[in-house]
């Protein structure tokens, strides 16, 4: 596996959200300050103009209007009060904008979100993020630093401002999941769609964006629209950041402007594309080489090539990694990643991983993972389940290559190195089967459930290989079903994943 570490910041074109990194590791307060100044408190309607001016959108993936939020915020409140609420628990394992802005640039963050708050009349601000990262020691910091300072008049002093660690998951970043977490429940999507805009944090309507989203706000309000549309184009003005990692020399948080060349960030970063590269994280879709040297960062050109822009995730392939591997490996997290409560995300997220595993040693079909796909697609009670099928078509369609050669010779000849960024995870057991030859009868219904591990002979009795820890519960299933009562699952070898 290649190690990832922690991510430089560069820049194509003016630094914005990333002005003052080249010379410090964090900006403290007097630092913010001497460089940003002191934001001036605006009306609803004054920030809504200016928002709408430069057509802001959110940046945590959905791109929704940010002005359309602020305005739904505001008339569910009416008098009420509000929340502010900033996502900050990045579940993307491939992201890594958001932590940096939280470590490196913090009160950024909070002046757009303090902003916010001001403008709604909003009781708190409430930052949500990774519990026991340095995101949350920073911006823990951050709050800290501005109380004691109490440089922000009045209705700062009196706005209450609260960091909230939560457990890292891939769904951890979803809306619903998020609010139910913040409100002290189980952080998993809550089944009906529920709009924070009216019944968010404690049941009062909040405005729910992600960091950057925040952070690009303050900016807005510090430069004004004219200027802040000085650079991007047109349609889609300002600058974005771009995480880029995986067959990237140079790991990094890139801040560039709107319209610039996909090639230009690879460049910049050390990067070639490889068997592809990876746009929009892992619900995301792999552009082909071709395609990507030619693809524009914006929302207008990523859709235009293929992908989605999403949250900015890049990440380059590289050639010296199997794709069709990395792409089962990040399908099998996927699918360990689900919160259980619907059948397309319990059910057939497992079978989805199981066939793409399949196909890397050339015994499974793309016809049997599409039929797997359409099973799940539009069923889910979030968008994870559509999320991820998107991910595993878009595998198929550009791997087509490898996983012919998968199919023909069982193998592409190359490693799986795990360019693909996934968690660390400790001591994350394997599982093998075990069976009772007094008991086993060869009823073969182990290898009905489990196909991909259990195989039988000519007599009908079974022989196993080991059972990977995301697939223990499946396991499990098989053990508790076995009409003899032969079975059971014993903890093999401990190996690192990430």
């Amino acid at each position: 596996m290649i190690p990832h570490k922690a991510p430089s910041v560069l820049r194509l074109g003016p630094a914005r959200l990333t002005a003052g990194l080249d010379h410090t590791r964090r900006l403290d307060l007097p630092a913010h300050r001497t460089l940003h100044g002191q934001p001036v408190a605006q009306d609803v309607g004054t920030l809504i103009a200016q928002v709408n001016e430069v057509d802001m959108r959110g940046r945590g993936g959905a791109a929704f209007p940010f002005g359309r939020k602020l305005r739904a915020v505001a008339d569910a409140a009416g008098a009420k009060e509000s929340v502010v609420l900033v996502n900050g628990a990045e579940g993307e394992p491939a992201s890594s904008k958001d932590a940096m802005l939280l470590v490196r640039t913090p009160h950024q963050v909070l002046d757009g979100a303090i902003l916010a708050a001001e403008a709604l009349n909003a009781r708190e601000v409430v930052v949500a993020t990774v519990a026991g990262e340095l995101a949350e020691a920073s911006i823990s910091a951050a709050v800290a630093e501005r109380r004691a300072a109490n440089v922000a008049g009045a209705k700062e002093s009196h706005l209450r401002i609260r960091v909230v660690g939560l457990q890292e998951r891939f769904i951890s970043g979803e809306g619903g999941a998020l609010v139910r977490a913040v409100n002290g429940e189980e952080a998993v999507p809550p089944g009906r769609k529920r709009r924070a805009s009216t019944s968010g944090v404690n049941g009062l309507p909040t405005l729910l964006s992600n960091t950057e989203t925040y952070a690009q706000l303050a900016l807005l309000a510090e430069l004004g629209p004219q200027k802040y549309a000085d650079v991007g184009t047109s349609r889609e003005p300002g600058t974005v950041l771009l995480s880029v990692s995986g067959g990237a020399a140079t790991n990094a948080v890139v801040e560039a402007p709107t319209g610039t060349m996909l090639a230009d960030v690879l460049d910049l970063c050390d990067a070639e594309p490889g068997d592809g590269v990876l746009i929009g994280g892992y619900h995301g879709a792999f552009l082909s080489p071709e395609t990507a040297v030619s693809a524009v960062i914006s929302r207008e050109g990523m859709k235009k090539a293929g992908g989605e822009l999403g949250a900015g995730i890049v990440v380059p392939l590289g050639a010296n990694t199997c794709p069709l591997g990395e792409a089962a490996r990040v399908t099998a997290y996927l699918a360990a990643q689900s919160s259980g409560q619907c059948g397309p995300c319990r059910l057939g997220l497992p079978d989805i991983a199981r066939q793409m595993l399949a196909l890397t040693d050339g015994s499974g079909s793309q016809d049997a993972i599409r039929r797997a796909v359409r099973a799940v697609e539009r069923r889910g009670a979030c968008f994870h389940p559509d999320g991820t099928a998107r991910f595993v078509l878009s595998a198929l369609e550009a791997f087509e290559a490898d996983i012919a050669l998968h199919r023909d010779y069982g193998s592409c000849g190359r490693p799986v190195r795990g360019v693909l960024p996934l968690p660390e995870q400790e001591d994350e057991p394997e599982y093998r089967l075990e069976v009772d030859w007094t008991r086993c009868q060869g009823h073969g219904l182990c290898a009905h459930l489990l196909p991909e591990f259990v195989t039988l002979d000519d007599y009908g009795f079974p022989s196993f290989n080991t059972v990977p820890g995301w697939m223990a519960k499946e396991a499990r299933r098989a053990v508790d079903m076995c009409p003899a009562l032969a079975l059971r699952l014993a903890e093999a070898t401990m190996v690192k994943t990430g």
